[in-house]
């Protein structure tokens, strides 16, 4: 059982258990009322809520395909690959804190974005390098330059692209871990 599944699996249990205590006895504990509302059930709604800026320059929502519950070898893709020439510049999406640069072997160079409330993570993957003077900690603002599209990490070398996700964050602010919420729609709605 991986994380998420053992997550949902012990959120089960606690609403079950609050149900069964519902029932024996008048008035519900604190601790039970409280337990049946889980940490991620509002990152549909808080994404939908953020004016989002489309993350390539130059590049408009036409064409954009929803590649999120695609399969990739061993898990779903969960995340938008959007085609760009190498080099395009690369935006941030909205305002926020620039958390991590990351190089990994799936991702290549990587840049991990909370949101203004620390809720949502941003993740621009596959780049070709960092825009000069980028550094964890910097505050960034809707639309400044990021990075450029490329093909590091296991991204194919003739299909230069952004690999963008978004995830729901846990109270613990981990930014390597959280619930992948789809970005397309509101990609769609970007402005």
């Amino acid at each position: 059982m991986n994380p998420r599944q053992a997550l949902v699996a012990a959120l089960w249990c606690v609403v079950a258990a609050g149900t069964m205590a519902q029932g024996a006895a008048s008035a519900p504990s604190p601790a039970i009322s409280a337990a049946p509302t889980s940490t991620f059930a509002d990152g549909p709604a808080l994404l939908a809520a953020r004016p989002l800026r489309f993350p390539i320059e130059g590049m408009t929502v036409d064409g954009l395909k929803d590649t999120f519950d695609d399969g990739r070898p061993g898990h779903r893709h969960e995340a938008l690959d959007i085609p760009a020439p190498r080099g395009t510049p690369v935006l941030a999406v909205d305002d926020g804190t620039l958390v991590r640069l990351f190089t990994s072997k799936p991702g290549g160079l990587t840049i991990y974005q909370f949101d203004p409330t620390e809720r949502l993570a941003y993740y621009y993957a596959h780049l070709d390098r960092y825009a000069a003077g980028l550094q964890e900690g910097k505050v960034l603002r809707r639309g400044d330059l990021i990075g450029y599209v490329g093909t590091t990490g296991n991204a194919p070398p003739e299909a230069p692209h952004l690999h963008f996700a978004v995830f729901r964050l846990g109270p613990e602010k981990q930014w390597w871990k959280g619930e992948a919420l789809n970005p397309y729609e509101a990609l769609r709605q970007a402005r």
